[in-house]
């Protein structure tokens, strides 16, 4: 697990910078190569081969710096490449040498999350790839004579220093809550797509950019599979899964373990292969206490259990944590994210975790009604939203079924954002620009039944843009790697092709993942709801933060160059009637951006 970083036509650029700014990624080794008119920039976080997994990593005409981990490379190494006589024990030097034979058709043999670089003399490109779902980021500045990569924004903004806004990008993410596909707040900056690789010419600069894995394929390959048979698959690839991210590494591997089933199924596991593994659970003040479901999974399995309880210092810190986005970060859960990461990494250096569970098979509860027909049926009443009250309970069924009553009589961008971020829904208009209409194209592109589409849409969308970075910059602020097994190239090809009614039974989410449950863990566990980090974003914004939040956007914000000032002001002093809950998220929206935009400079 690295930073990574290189550039046509360097000299332009401050590679010492871009080198500091990634240190957090690597604080084991940090090295600058150069040659010719190409630079490439490496920071290591030894996990693999730590005495000689130097990098970059040099082959003949081949040169290579790798930000990742590829878990079956041992496997590939002796059923692929069983000629090569290997210099080193690194997936670095596996990664390479596949290349080298198979070129693009080396994505379909391996397992891992990556973004890597290869400097290919032969066909005078460099060669950037990003793995299959986008755990491992990458992004790219180009102007007219040079070009720059990187694996965070904070790395092109310390080599560049002269970045523009490119606020069509800042109006959409007030309008979604993330930036969209390649977007960033950033003019001539791109975030690298997940599952493609790019071929960029070294004397013209053009890049090419071919997608080797699109999860749609498997989506439209539906299985006939009985349900014992799937569950028997099931358990098999996440065996495969977790045995692989847990066995490969030369440091301890431990597990965040919360009350839910995803993180539980991965610790029973993972406990096969490795006793007393070290598990993580966190209480936040204010926040709802998992520990004790936590608790009966670790006693069952005898892992070395730590119950963290946490303060967060919010009114010193959050300007220090949103920060490290590089950009406007509007998921309030990064925070409590952020705090866990720091102590995790107190104990380990690699840690395991559930993430992709719920957008593979369906554990948010927005679900069922795509999955019942509810949709449809709530379209033919909508019109009582007008008559009725503005839910203030998140958590109750009265906001449940006004939230369905309202996205039913939406479509496109518009159902798709009042079915998850619900923010400005039904609250502010915003208009269309370039980037929300090709949102919208995008979700009304999609021709698959509603479970599936919704399933597909969250997978490119919120887990893309906002899940998988909040969890990489969390944990990388500190150090620390973090693996998912259920984003395994196998979870990947088998988890779309499920029938639906295998995800979701009725009112129950995540149906066969409960049922594989059973086999593994308490009782008390297998019928807990879906909760992720419960933040209280309402007392941060009326009590922790208050101050901040109104000092930011009571006064020539730069969000009100984008939303009407007046609907600021009356959001701010609860002059509209708006649900506390909206009204929360909204205020940190904005607040997210002034943080970012204060700090450019």
């Amino acid at each position: 697990m690295c930073g990574i970083a290189g550039s046509i036509n360097y000299k332009k650029y401050d590679l010492e910078s871009i080198k500091n700014s990634l240190y957090h990624r690597g604080p084991d080794e940090q090295n600058i190569y150069e040659t010719d008119n190409i630079a490439l920039v490496h920071t290591r976080l030894s996990i693999q081969d730590i005495s000689h997994g130097h990098q970059p990593f040099h082959l003949g005409s081949f040169s290579i710096i790798f930000n990742g981990e590829i878990y079956n490379h041992l496997e590939l190494r002796d059923t692929l490449l069983k000629e090569v006589s290997f210099m080193s024990a690194s997936d670095t030097e596996t990664l390479l040498h596949l290349y080298i034979k198979y070129k693009e058709k080396m994505f379909d043999k391996i397992d891992g999350m990556f973004a890597f670089a290869v400097v290919d003399r032969e066909k005078n490109k460099i060669f950037l790839a990003r793995d299959r779902s986008g755990k491992k980021p990458l992004y790219i500045y180009k102007d007219d004579d040079s070009l720059l990569f990187a694996s965070e924004l904070n790395a092109i903004k310390a080599g560049v220093k002269t970045l523009s806004i490119e606020e069509d990008a800042i109006y959409s993410y007030l309008r979604c809550g993330f930036f969209f596909e390649d977007n960033t707040p950033y003019k001539n900056t791109q975030e690298m797509l997940a599952g493609h690789y790019y071929e960029v010419d070294i004397d013209s600069l053009d890049i090419e950019k071919n997608r080797y894995f699109d999860i749609l394929d498997y989506y439209n390959k539906k299985t006939d599979t009985s349900f014992a048979d799937s569950l028997d698959r099931l358990d098999a690839i996440l065996h495969k899964s977790v045995k692989d991210r847990l066995l490969s590494s030369d440091l301890e591997v431990g597990a965040f373990l919360s009350g839910g089933i995803d993180s539980s199924l991965v610790v029973a596991i993972a406990s096969e292969y490795k006793e007393n593994l070290k598990t993580f659970t966190v209480r936040f003040d204010g926040a709802y206490d998992e520990s004790h479901l936590a608790r009966l999974t670790a006693n069952k399995y005898n892992t070395q259990h730590h119950e963290l309880s946490i303060s967060m210092n919010l009114k010193d810190d959050i300007e220090k944590i949103l920060l490290n986005y590089g950009q406007a970060f509007m998921d309030s859960s990064a925070v409590p994210s952020y705090y866990v990461s720091a102590e995790a990494k107190k104990h380990v250096t690699v840690i395991l975790n559930g993430d992709g569970a719920d957008e593979l098979f369906g554990g948010y509860r927005r679900y069922v009604p795509a999955a019942n027909g509810w949709i449809g049926i709530a379209s033919k009443l909508s019109f009582l939203l007008s008559m009725l009250p503005k839910p203030h309970n998140k958590k109750s069924i009265y906001n449940y079924a006004y939230r369905l009553l309202s996205m039913s009589s939406k479509e496109g961008l518009d159902f798709y954002l009042s079915s998850t971020i619900d923010m400005f829904e039904d609250e502010y208009l915003f208009d269309n620009n370039r980037i929300l209409n090709k949102m919208n194209n995008f979700v009304e592109s999609i021709n698959l039944n509603p479970l599936s589409k919704m399933l597909y849409l969250d997978f490119n969308m919120l887990l893309f843009s906002d899940l998988l970075v909040k969890m990489d910059i969390a944990t990388m602020s500190h150090s620390l790697e973090g693996r998912s097994p259920f984003l395994s190239k196998y979870m990947l090809e088998f988890a779309p092709s499920l029938k639906d009614e295998y995800k979701i039974k009725g009112k129950s989410t995540k149906h066969i993942l409960r049922e594989l449950s059973k086999k593994y863990l308490p009782s008390e566990l297998i019928t807990q709801p879906k909760r992720g980090f419960e933040v209280p974003l309402k007392g941060w914004i009326e009590k922790d933060l208050k101050e901040n939040i109104f000092d930011k956007l009571s006064h020539n914000s730069y969000s009100a160059s984008f939303i009407d000032a007046k609907f600021i002001d009356d959001l701010l002093e609860k002059k509209l009637n708006v649900s506390d809950e909206k009204r929360a998220k909204m205020l940190w929206n904005m607040y997210s951006l002034e943080v970012w935009k204060d700090n450019l400079i």
